[in-house]
């Protein structure tokens, strides 16, 4: 081969290669696009789910924060809140709250050194031990999205009815009780109204067992979130203050206007 020939022929093996590099970096091109946008999905994914709580807890004695529960606004006492990563303002899944009973207001820290008014402690003798806190001055509060379940009338009017025993009986102050059917998905419990008007309140509640003691459940839906109060059946000799004071309560987590 001359060297003519021989320069001819490594040229068009340069170009060959250059083309094909040129080819080779345009099919890369999107490739490398498709990376980059994988990626920034990914980053924002993971930013949104990422928790934004503040790394700061509210202090327990803090004025009420405001929360969302599926989108209803609540004004929430943080020592009311039971549950530690809960104690921050914004939107959340559930809240789980205590209040003591019959003052409402949320129990203090088990640490507290909160002075006691002056009339409560003048009347206080210096040698008396406190008492030991009881579950049967405890309100029990969760708040939850109400999601595909029915409000609570339409509970009463539409579900219970199904599992209940036909026939009621009458209890003390206004109250009727009729009985949950054995085998029911509420077994063991009663359901307990006033017999008058059986929206204005309604329980189900569990039956006293030996030294357990039975305990009631009354819900409530605002908008798309429902409150559970949960507290013991021997609250209901008792039932039209326990309501007026469930009515001060959701007032005062939900005022109106939120």
């Amino acid at each position: 081969m001359t060297a003519d020939a021989l320069y001819r022929t490594n040229a068009h093996r340069r170009i060959r290669g250059k083309r094909a590099r040129r080819r080779g970096g345009f099919f890369l091109l999107p490739i490398a696009g498709l990376g980059l946008l994988l990626a920034a999905a990914a980053g924002l994914i993971a930013y949104l789910l990422w928790p934004t709580w503040p790394g700061t807890p509210v202090a327990l004695n803090a004025p009420a924060i405001p929360m969302t529960i599926a989108g209803v606004l609540f004004d929430v006492p943080p020592a009311a809140i039971r549950v530690g990563v809960q104690r921050h303002s914004g939107p959340h899944e559930r809240l789980d709250l205590v209040f003591l009973w019959p003052a409402l207001t949320p129990p203090l820290p088990a640490d507290a050194t909160t002075a006691k008014p002056a009339i409560e402690a003048q009347e206080e003798r210096p040698s008396a031990a406190p008492a030991p806190p009881s579950a049967n001055d405890r309100l029990f509060v969760t708040i939850a999205a109400l999601g595909n379940v029915l409000p609570p009338p339409e509970r009463l009017r539409t579900i219970y009815p199904r599992y209940t025993e036909p026939q009621a009986t009458a209890a003390p102050n206004g109250l009727a009780v009729v009985r949950f059917r054995a085998g029911s998905p509420y077994d063991g419990e009663d359901l307990i109204y006033t017999a008058e008007t059986p929206e204005r309140f309604f329980v189900r509640c569990t039956r006293d067992a030996g030294a357990v003691r039975g305990i009631c459940m009354h819900d409530r839906a605002l908008d798309t979130a429902e409150i559970t109060l949960r507290f013991p059946r021997a609250w209901l000799d008792d039932w039209r203050n326990v309501a007026d004071g469930f009515d001060r309560l959701v007032a005062r987590l939900h005022p109106p206007g939120n």
